[in-house]
């Protein structure tokens, strides 16, 4: 493994440059934005699950002194959907209600009160139909539909086999069969759900802000729901309060406030409550994952076979590509040579789920840890020497077509494994505590976008005008990962510059390139190829310009510390103000650009949705998880946590560091606390009290350790840091509730109340065991 770069800018911890705005409370939300002209958006939601709309009368809401606008379902006939095959949800219902809190109509008003007024006014009349709220009642026969061209309520259905399966099996030394239940988990960003949209009637043009992490594909979204020329569209999107999938495709609210605006012929501003944004959902499906795995003696994988059933709500969303990685990421971590799978993505009328961070691996890697964990101790093996005698040799392609060409988890597990001091404490703890392992892995991007365009998969542009700053324009939103401060980076090692000669300016669609957006652990490795393409044609420039100047040939001049010299040569060294004033004389303002396109070999197997999960490289994680365990009350206590990562370079370690610390505190809160619940229906989570996720008391001590793979495809080596940790706490912290008290529990979350069922439980088997 050769030494990663380690330059003057990239590989160094520095903090975010748009950390300030943030931490001094200057930063610019969408819900920052209303002005005094503002209209105020607000949704009229179904209050049933399940029902055909017989009538909506807006009459009198229209005539409320102070409305200026409502729309209904009639206002838009169209379809929409993140995936272009699946656009089977309407931003306003029409027809039918397909879960409880759907938006059925909206109103626009001078001021809140009048809004609320408003949809008070609205007559709504809806024939209540059966409905259906797990995968088992939505697959019964005689079931309603919720949609008429789904039998069944199947969304997707996926049947994968690679390998012999069953001689597998037979060849394996012992064999294991377990199922896991996840509860549906939500994404709990910090800033709730808004949109601010301004129709301009005299040049028929809409501009929208919103809280968007795709705003090419909402651009899209909008111009197809309003019948409008993308030219006529401009959409921005400013300071972005997290994410975490929760925003990775068009939401109905967005479409809604764009309808308003136009038919108003004004600015709307339309607040999510955080009940609202609950509502609106796409968290993580509740799943249940059934596995076998087959092991030889020594703990080498012979054989997997896994069936998938997830509870997707009621619209398509990203379901069929969440089904689909579920059974894709199977392959990647470990030598897997036989593997079948079975999906099943079921509609069941509660709001529709979508992307999360992980997406579409986290329950099963989780299921497939604790299971090979379980297997581990029934052959007497050590769970690290059980996943040692698995690992892959990069370069490889799998099974499934994926390609790995850099594999960090060995180091990766010998960090973690010397760090927690495993081999002496492991299994000789105190009563009530134990210590647990898993690994994990995720995907530097989808290799295959959503839209398939024949477009490079990202664009960067670079500006060098008079003033001697360099403009970085991207696509790419800044969700809080620090992709912004990586583009910066990126400039900054390739110019030779300090950071503070540049300005990054980001998602305006009427100035910044076309991306494809935030999703996928994309950004670095596609955006940052992107810019270090464009960094490179813009240092060309100005190399020649140099060269001029030094009366040298270009091939001799470097650039470091904001100066550019002939190594060893006569000539004084020339800033870079002087150079650049050069190369403006030559040409004017200078814009160049850089792109990056996935290579056809990255880009997945030829077997039908063999696209999802490839990617051009995959980051690697282990983790130890130590806990305390209270077996009278059910109490997990997290006493600590290390943590490994592959990201293969480290283009700043400190933001791969926070970015590997919330993957754990995230993996934490669907393991100890984290569900949505609801009853008939109706959201009984919707809020951040009774929608528990861990405060900083439960937070533990986290050391964090960076591996360096140097991935030869990815921007000086470096692959993705935001998502390939998450799927390993789940696991480490099951495996080690069973090191601590002996239960191996098959749910999540691991709430005090669900613990203390399992221990009656397993008690009583113990004693019915010893009376027989």
């Amino acid at each position: 493994m050769r030494e990663p770069l380690k330059g003057h800018a990239a590989g160094r911890s520095v903090a975010l440059i748009d950390g300030i705005e943030k931490v001094t409370g200057r930063a610019v939300y969408t819900a920052d934005m209303e002005t005094p002209d503002c209209l105020v958006g607000r949704i009229l939601r179904s209050p049933v699950s399940h029902g055909r709309i017989v009538r909506i009368d807006t009459a009198r809401a229209a005539a409320l002194e102070g409305v200026l606008a409502v729309v209904t379902g009639a206002d838009c006939p169209h379809s929409y959907g993140v995936i272009p095959i699946a656009m089977n949800e309407y931003p306003l219902a029409r027809g039918k209600v397909r879960y409880r809190g759907e938006p059925v109509a909206a109103v626009a008003a001078r001021d809140a009160r009048t809004a609320e007024q408003a949809l008070e006014l609205i007559e709504l009349e809806i024939e209540e139909l059966a409905a259906s709220y797990t995968p088992e009642q939505s697959r019964a026969a005689g079931a309603e539909l919720l949609h008429d061209d789904k039998p069944g309520n199947i969304e997707r259905e996926v049947h994968d086999e690679f390998g012999d399966p069953a001689a597998g099996f037979a060849a394996a030394a012992l064999v294991r069969e377990a199922t896991f239940k996840c509860a549906e988990v939500n994404h709990a960003q910090m800033e709730p759900h808004a949109a601010l949209a301004e129709y301009d009637v005299s040049r028929d043009r809409l501009t929208l802000h919103s809280v968007s992490q795709v705003p090419f594909y909402l651009h899209l979204t909008l111009a197809r729901c309003l019948d409008l020329d993308t030219s006529r569209i401009r959409v921005l999107t400013p300071f972005v309060g997290g994410g975490f999938g929760a925003r990775t495709e068009t939401l109905n609210f967005e479409i809604i406030a764009a309808l308003l605006a136009r038919k108003a012929g004004a600015r709307v501003m339309l607040r999510l409550s955080r009940e609202e944004s609950f509502l609106t959902h796409r968290g993580r499906p509740d799943t249940e994952v059934s596995l076998k795995i087959g092991l030889a003696k020594d703990g080498r994988i012979t054989a997997v076979q896994c069936q998938v059933v997830m509870s997707g709500g009621a619209y398509a969303g990203y379901g069929l590509v969440t089904i689909l990685y579920a059974g894709a990421l199977l392959h990647g971590l470990y030598h897997t040579p036989a593997v079948k799978y079975d999906g099943y993505r079921v509609y069941t009328n509660h709001p529709p789920c979508g992307a999360m961070r992980g997406h579409g691996t986290v329950d099963v890697r989780h299921a497939f840890e604790c299971l090979l964990d379980r297997m581990a101790r029934a052959l007497g093996l050590d769970p690290f020497a059980v996943r040692r005698v698995n690992f892959l040799g990069a370069p490889t392609t799998t099974a499934n077509g994926l390609l790995v060409n850099s594999y960090g988890l060995p180091e990766c597990l010998d960090k973690v494994e010397a760090a927690s001091d495993w081999r002496q404490r492991a299994g000789r703890m105190e009563a009530g505590r134990g210590l647990g392992m898993a690994c994990s892995h995720y995907v530097s991007g989808a290799a295959k976008p959503v839209h398939w365009t024949g477009e490079p998969h990202a664009v960067v542009a670079m500006k060098l005008d008079f003033d001697g700053a360099v403009t970085v324009l991207t696509g790419a939103s800044d969700i809080g990962q620090g992709s912004t401060t990586m583009v910066a980076l990126a400039a900054a090692e390739i110019l030779g510059i300090d950071l503070g000669r540049i300005r990054v300016v980001t998602n305006d669609s009427a100035i910044t390139p076309k991306d494809n957006g935030s999703y996928s652990s994309r950004v670095t490795f596609m955006v940052g190829n992107a810019a270090i393409e464009a960094a490179r044609a813009l240092r060309a420039k100005l190399v020649a310009a140099a060269a001029k100047k030094l009366d040298a040939n270009p091939d001799d001049i470097e650039c470091a510390g904001e100066t550019f010299f002939v190594p060893g040569g006569s000539q004084s060294a020339l800033p870079f103000h002087d150079v650049a004033l050069a190369a403006l004389a030559e040409e004017g303002t200078i814009t160049v650009k850089g792109t990056f396109t996935c290579p056809p070999e990255a880009q997945g197997g030829k077997h039908r949705g063999g696209a999802v999960g490839s990617t051009m490289g995959f980051s690697y994680a282990a983790q130890v998880v130590e806990v305390a365990v209270d077996v009278e009350t059910g109490r997990i206590t997290v006493e600590k946590v290390w943590a490994a990562l592959d990201c293969g370079f480290a283009i700043n370690p400190l933001a791969v560091e926070g970015q590997i610390e919330g993957s754990v505190w995230m993996g934490m809160g669907q393991a100890l606390c984290e569900e949505t619940r609801y009853t008939e229906g109706l959201a009984i989570h919707a809020n951040l009290l009774d929608y528990r996720v861990p405060t900083i008391v439960e937070s533990p001590e986290i050391e964090v350790q960076i591996v360096e793979s140097i991935d030869p495809l990815g921007p000086f080596g470096a692959k993705e840091a935001g998502e390939g940790a998450l799927s390993g706490f789940p696991p480490a912290l099951v495996n080690a509730v069973a090191d601590a008290i002996g239960l191996e529990a098959d749910f999540l979350p691991l709430t005090p109340d669900r613990v203390l069922d399992a221990l009656i439980k397993a008690r009583r088997a113990a004693r019915r065991k010893a009376a027989s």
